[in-house]
């Protein structure tokens, strides 16, 4: 069976399991059915108490594909603790489906893009059904720039459907023109070499999500930043600007040691 994919990027372990199993090479040979996941996490599952629907597109991070989906990974250590693996991201078919996700976003953009578009109409077409909310998050895994490669589509959804469009980053210096379309959380890492960007987004007064070891805190300010409890929903847009959001250490997180994860009882 032809694969449809140039998978010549990938790692070659990843490589030979696509090739050696049935499954997975009849995966590589076609176009995924769906992009969007929608409440396939915990916190997003939360949000439909605040009659809010969420769906994600969850692609590869880092250089897993082959592609840097992630520009400012090596930087700010989070290639290792991403929250990639925590979950069901741990399973082999989810690695892959997200792999494939993502050769499909740069290899065939155009049907991509057409899918993609299909999927959010139908998802607001839900919500509106239920009386909700639909917000959908395109970077669930990857940080790619949707500003610039969907602006006028995230606009014509957002108007014409009410779809709120958001995400979390490590790119400080992202010139989103209205974030009432498309609202942006900076994503903190301790890491020296990272912190001139952890500063450039706190001049910016962007709302910034902060990963900490433990559980159940939640400090009155970190940084000189009030804080605001981020495991209570994923409803990132409704939070105020220049605000601490805290998110407690999942996955292979909880034994990070990079400086990615604040340690409360150390200060950093």
């Amino acid at each position: 069976m032809p694969l449809l994919y140039d998978i010549s990027r990938l790692a070659p372990d990843i490589q030979n399991l696509i090739l050696t199993s049935g499954k997975y090479t009849k995966w590589f040979s076609e176009f995924p059915q769906k992009l969007l996941q929608v409440n396939g996490d915990a916190k997003t599952v939360k949000g439909v108490k605040k009659k809010v629907l969420t769906a994600i597109l969850y692609l590869a991070p880092a250089k897993i594909s082959g592609y840097n989906m992630c520009p400012m990974a090596e930087l700010a250590k989070c290639d290792g603790p991403c929250l990639n693996l925590a979950g069901r991201g741990q399973m082999k078919s989810v690695q892959l489906s997200r792999i494939r996700k993502t050769l499909y976003f740069m290899q065939f953009r155009d049907q991509f893009l057409e899918q993609l578009w299909g999927e959010c109409v139908a998802h607001a077409n839900a919500a509106d059904k239920l009386g909700y909310e639909p917000a959908i998050r395109l970077n669930g895994t990857s940080d790619n720039r949707w500003e610039v490669i969907w602006w006028e589509a995230m606009v014509y959804l957002h108007e014409e459907h009410g779809i709120k469009f958001y995400d979390y980053t490590k790119i400080p210096n992202r010139s989103v023109p209205d974030k009432n379309v498309y609202d942006l959380t900076f994503s903190y890492s301790g890491v020296s070499d990272f912190k001139p960007h952890v500063r450039k987004a706190m001049d910016a007064n962007m709302r910034m999500a902060i990963v900490v070891r433990e559980r159940g805190v939640i400090p009155e300010s970190l940084f000189g930043m009030s804080c605001v409890n981020g495991d209570e929903d994923d409803i990132r847009y409704r939070d105020p600007d220049g605000v601490a959001v805290i998110l407690y250490a999942k996955g292979s997180a909880t034994k990070d040691t990079s400086g990615f994860v604040v340690d409360l009882t150390k200060g950093k």
